[in-house]
């Protein structure tokens, strides 16, 4: 999306003991604080000066209001300095945690990084994987001693195990060179720091175009499939998509991009995957993305097309309730611009969790497609005439989807503002956005709130 090339650096603390370096540098446009955390020997343990420096460089980056970067490799505190490496590490991630909702933060595996001090990358907005990187808490030794299963670095912790398993890696790429890459294009679409608005960026592609190609992903049955990046890629500007964590939690898309100029960020359904319903791993996703993109004054752009939460017994004794609340948590409490589009199914529960209007959305759009009711017609006919005859119970099928699978009902109670012609799309939505560029709204005031995880 950006031209990646670094500017001119200052570097801090150049003097201290330890394999920590830290550097004030333009990344992505943006003055950044960067920190290596590469020790030269395989495997280097982290001594209680390089806690020190990172706790620094993360203090550095609060004070200052700039996005904090941290390259990481190392096998976690120094045995042989012990509880004070330990201490060093902790300093750290507390001021890594003062920084969250502060200025973006983003950690790079860029090798081996193993036992506690892996958790700083967990602290992290987004994390960065390289392909040969591998992380994780406890060791393949200590897994077999425990559990008498013997398993490797890169199956117990790869790159590819985070990206799809874990859901702790927004990005695996190939190595270190394409990982500053991807940084620099991931901060072009941030704001600094919480205090500002993501910066305007250069497109040539008009605001007022047709939305040509995305109504015909559609297919013709309502419970066909289809890949609604395709949808969005002809919303967006450029179809230029960053996605995030696009391997876990596939049921749900995240991605920044931008409308005329305006970052973004994008939550989607989608129906490639076990039909786009909601489960206990996209509930998760996309609450914190959604709490990622209110922190940063991102406005958030959703298209819904979801039959509803996945169904399954256990996903409710995993904690479904828990954590399909923490999707409505996330909508309920964002205050940055909320624009929806209801593509085609938006059932039950989860048509109040993808930003319903009620639950706080700016603007609810509809396509003519859309089909918007407590759940679909098999299932509702099923419940309410179960001992009608094949030929009865098909007959009330349709006549329930004729009269009440629509978005025009909806409409009629004020849960969405305009049904719209598919070609417009593009058109009303960068209308919305500058509309409500100058959108400002304040929580009530108090401590924190107490998010369901």
């Amino acid at each position: 999306m950006t031209d990646a090339g670094l500017a001119e650096t200052l570097p801090l603390r150049t003097a201290t003991a330890g394999a920590t370096s830290t550097t004030i540098t333009r990344r992505g446009g943006t003055p950044t604080v960067t920190v290596l955390v590469q020790p030269d020997a395989p495997r280097a343990d982290l001594l209680a000066a390089d806690g020190a420096d990172m706790a620094a460089a993360a203090a550095n980056a609060h004070d200052r209001r700039l996005p904090l970067v941290f390259e990481i490799a190392t096998a976690g505190a120094s045995a042989e300095e012990g509880v004070a490496a330990l201490d060093g590490w902790g300093r750290a991630a507390h001021a890594i945690v003062a920084c969250s909702g502060i200025v973006p933060i983003v950690v790079v595996l860029t090798g081996p990084t193993t036992a506690g001090v892996s958790l700083l990358s967990g602290l992290a907005d987004v994390v960065v994987m390289t392909a040969d990187a591998y992380t994780y808490v406890s060791g393949p030794q200590m897994v077999a001693e425990f559990t008498g299963v013997p398993v490797g670095n890169d199956e117990l912790g790869g790159a590819g195990v985070h990206a799809r398993t874990s859901g702790l890696a927004h990005l695996v790429v190939n190595d270190v060179e394409e990982a500053r890459l991807a940084v620099d294009d991931l901060l072009s679409l941030l704001p600094p720091n919480n205090d500002q608005e993501p910066p305007r960026r250069r497109t040539g592609d008009p605001s007022d175009r047709d939305t040509v190609d995305g109504p015909s992903h559609l297919p013709s049955s309502s419970s066909g499939s289809y890949d609604v990046r395709d949808v969005i890629a002809d919303v967006v500007d450029d179809g230029d998509l960053l996605e995030l964590r696009a391997d876990w939690a596939a049921n749900l898309v995240t991605a920044l991009a931008s409308v005329d100029g305006r970052p973004v960020g994008v939550v989607a359904n989608q129906p490639q995957t076990v039909a786009g319903t909601l489960d206990i791993s996209a509930s998760q996703k996309g609450g914190r993305f959604v709490g990622f993109c209110d922190a940063f004054n991102l406005p958030l752009l959703t298209f819904v097309d979801t039959s509803g939460f996945y169904p399954g017994k256990d996903l409710e004794w995993r904690g479904m309730i828990r954590y399909g609340a923490q999707l409505a948590f996330a909508y309920a409490r964002a205050t940055v611009p909320r624009v929806s589009v209801t593509l085609r199914k938006s059932y039950g529960g989860a048509y109040i969790v993808m930003d319903s209007k009620h639950m706080g959305n700016d603007l609810a759009l509809a396509w003519p497609s859309a089909e918007i009711a407590v759940m679909g017609a098999k299932g509702a006919v099923e419940i309410l005439h179960r001992r009608a005859d094949d030929t009865h119970r098909q007959e009330l099928i349709e006549a329930y989807e004729e009269r009440l699978l629509n978005p025009y009902i909806a409409a009629e109670r004020g849960s969405i503002d305009k049904v719209i012609d598919p070609i417009d799309t593009r058109r009303e939505v960068a209308a919305a956005l500058a509309v409500l560029s100058t959108k400002r709204e304040r929580l009530p005031r108090r401590r924190h709130d107490n998010l369901p995880l």
